[in-house]
């Protein structure tokens, strides 16, 4: 079975939903967030104070050309991971990319609301949290159109129910393989 790429902006529900297709599939999830962390030892936050934006990608880089070469698992990526079109390639041999998408007002809603988000990670911008939200969308959502394989809204459906819609996307992708 190919790996699972789950791309999309923050807070779109992509660790969420990567589990739970992982446990579906009995796959090996990855959230690549997640390993940049436990690699360096820092949030983050504490990440890019030290070096930058550009130090947290280089690490997000630096885990994508390791897991790249792991065949069926669940991969959830950082929103950013995409405009590195290098991650893009090496994931894209073996993979199949979910694009998981929501409106901006829901992914503000839900960034406010989990309070972890905000102090785990750093602003991409000096603009408000609404500016910063619209504006990053607005340049990442042509990448993540062009290189996904199905895309789903998650704005107001269950995390259940998104799965289901994923997990039958694969199915018949496998079937066509």
């Amino acid at each position: 079975m190919k790996n699972i790429v789950l791309l999309g902006y923050r807070c779109t529900g992509k660790s969420s939903v990567g589990i739970k297709i992982a446990e579906r599939f009995h796959m090996d999830f990855f959230d690549t967030d997640h390993l940049i962390v436990e690699q360096s030892h820092m949030s983050i936050r504490e990440l890019v104070n030290k070096g930058g934006w550009s130090l947290f990608r280089k690490k997000e880089r630096d885990v994508i050309r390791k897991i790249a070469a792991i065949v069926g698992s669940v991969i959830a990526t950082g929103g950013g991971a995409f405009e590195d079109p290098e991650n893009s390639e090496r994931l894209k041999r073996n993979s199949l990319f979910i694009w998981l998408h929501a409106d901006a007002e829901t992914v503000i809603q839900r960034m406010e609301s989990d309070q972890g988000s905000i102090d785990q990670r750093p602003s991409l911008s000096t603009d408000d949290l609404h500016t910063e939200v619209i504006n990053t969308m607005g340049k990442r959502e042509p990448v993540y159109r062009r290189i996904a394989d199905f895309t789903i809204d998650t704005s107001i459906k269950s995390i259940e129910s998104i799965v289901d819609e994923i997990c039958t996307f694969i199915e018949n992708s496998n079937e066509k393989d």
